[in-house]
């Protein structure tokens, strides 16, 4: 089930001899409830337009089962196909099939109609805030305990880099981190970055050193408590006996698996504002997938956290479907049975992305793509549209599940704009 999340799913194949181009004709792919949209198909091989390939294609609500299909055929490589309407704001996904050489090519366009009136099917708790509080009371009592070990294979020049073992939630439970920081004295702000789902190692913790290179303490963490160093083997070995922790305990808001994690993040914040080089005011959560999930789980919980940087947030309107449109990552009612019963829906309502959105008053920037199938656009639309904050949004429809270097570089420069 992580597989998505941890894959590089790309719209153009890396050394690949095909490629697709669809061109909706609105630019930014978006229309009116009841407007009407046209999709141009392209389909090149070796960057010659393919003339005769037939493309069939379905279309359907975001994650939903197809309403209609059809096919057309390519004349000097384009064709174009009626994507029809909605009465309802969400988005209408055009999904592709070419064969060619006896090779089945796939390919798929989201476009939108009225997105920003999407509104979620979960609903807010009465005592929403009252439970969290009281978690944040319990999980605090747990004292703050960890280790520091330098890990100088990761630093440079510039900044050095740690590995942190830190105690949450209660006593004998750890997460790791890896923390990174400016080598040059001085006071710094510090960015806290939970990671995406799946159980698993922390990758390349290099990947993002600009950050402390640039003037940022930052902890990059995991939530399950398992060591960094641990070989791959190791880690596939664990995962696979771990089994899905996103339904862990879900039959009951205080046994729920989420909750560890939560207060997880909530501690990371206890370290980072323990440290003697922090600059005192500057306390900011960032994250993609899971990890924007929990970027925005954070800044609503702790009033510490001065920004939030989401991309394509998970666990977001979970029980979306039962409206009868997507609902948020991990897809429990689209993909497992049993999720649809009170006490489940119950649970998901305190441990819902949007309603901890609701609670943030910093300012949140958010990137997302309409091609994602992971973290649906319907979802990242409505986690930005119930933000009662300072917002601001990437909106880069092309993108299925990722983000681009160049796009995860500018939410540095984001946060160095919104610094106090």
């Amino acid at each position: 089930m992580f597989s998505a999340l941890s894959s590089s799913a790309e719209n153009y194949p890396y050394r690949s001899d095909v490629l697709w181009v669809t061109v909706p004709d609105h630019a930014d792919w978006l229309y009116k409830t009841g407007e009407k949209a046209q999709v141009e198909v392209q389909f090149y091989e070796y960057g010659i337009p393919q003339d005769g390939v037939e493309v069939k294609y379905e279309l359907g609500g975001d994650m939903m089962p197809a309403d209609k299909t059809g096919s057309v055929k390519l004349k000097n490589g384009r064709a174009v196909i009626n994507v029809g309407t909605m009465k309802n704001p969400g988005f209408r996904d055009c999904r592709l099939v070419a064969v060619v050489n006896g090779k089945t090519y796939k390919h798929h366009v989201k476009v939108g109609f009225s997105p920003e009136k999407l509104q979620p099917y979960t609903e807010l708790p009465d005592d929403f805030n009252q439970f969290w509080q009281k978690n944040m009371e319990d999980a605090a009592r747990c004292p703050l305990k960890y280790t520091i070990k330098p890990a100088p294979e990761y630093s440079t020049e510039k900044a050095d880099c740690y590995l942190v073992k830190l105690q949450c939630f209660r006593p004998g439970s750890y997460i790791y981190g890896y923390l990174t920081r400016p080598k040059a004295p001085g006071k710094y702000p510090v960015v806290l970055c939970p990671p995406g789902a799946g159980v698993k190692t922390i990758k390349e913790p290099k990947r993002h050193i600009y950050y402390a290179e640039e003037g940022c303490i930052r902890l990059e963490m995991e939530i399950h408590g398992l060591n960094p160093e641990m070989s791959t083997e190791e880690f596939k070995e664990i995962s696979s006996a771990f089994g899905n922790y996103l339904v862990n305990g879900i039959d009951n808001r205080d046994n729920y698996y989420m909750k560890k994690v939560y207060m997880s993040c909530v501690r990371a914040i206890d370290f980072l504002t323990s440290q003697p080089d922090w600059d005192g005011k500057n306390v900011i959560v960032q994250g993609g997938s899971q990890g924007g999930a929990l970027a925005i789980v954070t800044a609503g919980l702790d009033k510490r956290v001065t920004a939030c940087v989401a991309n394509h947030p998970a666990l977001s309107d979970m029980a979306g479907y039962k409206a009868g449109r997507a609902g948020g990552y991990p897809h429990l009612f689209k993909n497992y049975k049993g999720m649809d019963t009170p006490e489940k829906i119950s649970t998901l309502a305190y441990y819902d992305v949007v309603n901890f959105a609701k609670q943030i008053k910093v300012p949140v920037y958010i990137t997302w793509g309409y091609n994602d199938d992971t973290c649906p656009p319907t979802t990242s639309y409505i986690v930005y549209n119930v933000l009662d904050c300072p917002k601001d949004a990437l909106i880069t429809p092309i993108n299925e599940h990722w983000t681009s270097d160049d796009t995860e570089y500018g939410q540095l420069k984001w946060i160095q704009k919104h610094l106090k």
